[in-house]
């Protein structure tokens, strides 16, 4: 049973450490894809990371039936595939930077989610055997340009959700051990502070066992591929008004027992590539 965390140590090399319920880190050694051995030595955690460095980000789209209703969409008969640029997966307490081209006018929602991580190849695998494929889970937040998504992006949802920091990931990795079911998940994401989504993974359209067996289908999931499972109700673009991530916001998100993924967003710094 180990709660995972990837870091940065004092001398900011890549780390990995089991979180203690005081609080308190203990060195791992060897590789999470391969047997951690926990060293029983403290650690110091200079700067936390992505749990995993993503393989490939594989998101799922209206896959709550409470997110359905509320865009007035009929049930998907099979999953809704897209994909994330990995370049775009951030850090636990890193900032979503919103890129000018997203901010006229502002477009960019957030989305909680629970994420998969898979630990070995996955080809062809049954739903009775997917959930032994799971390394582990994460919070994640799927970040969506809604114009790009819907327009700029020539149909396709890849490009409006794969600008930078749009894929937060963290703070931690659980095993499958320490969640036997993920479809039993209390998820939340707060705004400010504000209660925004509230819902379970109990209202997952296809559950995360059906999800990895029909993505593997024909199809190897190597080691790291990420699958964002999909969000509850309550997302920005489906408010009336709409609400929009601006900068010095802050989102929350919590599933539990993985914890609580905390970005705040800000604008592109003055003079960086992406404000010219």
């Amino acid at each position: 049973m180990m709660r995972i965390i990837r870091f940065l140590d004092e001398q900011d090399r890549v780390r990995f450490g089991q979180r203690r319920p005081d609080g308190t880190t203990t060195l791992l050694a060897g590789d999470p894809f391969a047997p951690l051995e926990d060293t029983g030595k403290a650690a110091a955690v200079k700067k936390l990371l992505t749990p995993v460095e993503p393989r490939v980000i594989l998101g799922i789209g209206l896959n709550y039936h409470e997110h359905a209703a509320e865009f007035g969409s009929q049930l998907p008969k099979y999953p809704i595939v897209f994909a994330k640029n990995p370049a775009a997966a951030a850090h636990p307490g890193d900032p979503i930077v919103l890129p000018p081209v997203c901010m006229n006018p502002p477009e960019v929602d957030y989305e909680a989610e629970l994420a998969v991580v898979i630990g070995r190849a996955a080809r062809d695998v049954s739903a009775a055997g997917a959930l032994d494929y799971v390394l582990g889970y994460t919070v994640g937040n799927d970040v969506s340009a809604r114009r790009w998504q819907k327009h700029a992006g020539g149909g396709q949802w890849v490009r409006g959700k794969s600008f930078d920091t749009f894929c937060p990931l963290g703070p931690e990795l659980v095993t499958p051990d320490e969640i036997s079911d993920p479809q039993s998940l209390p998820i939340q994401c707060r705004l400010n502070g504000k209660l925004m989504q509230e819902g379970n993974t109990s209202d997952m359209i296809f559950p995360v066992a059906e999800l990895i067996a029909f993505l593997s289908s024909g199809t190897t999931l190597l080691p790291g591929t990420v699958i964002l499972t999909g969000t509850p109700s309550g997302v920005g673009f489906a408010r009336k008004p709409p609400v929009f991530l601006a900068p010095g916001d802050r989102v929350e998100i919590t599933i539990e027992p993985i914890g609580t993924l905390v970005s705040p967003v800000s604008g592109t710094p003055e003079g960086s590539p992406g404000s010219r």
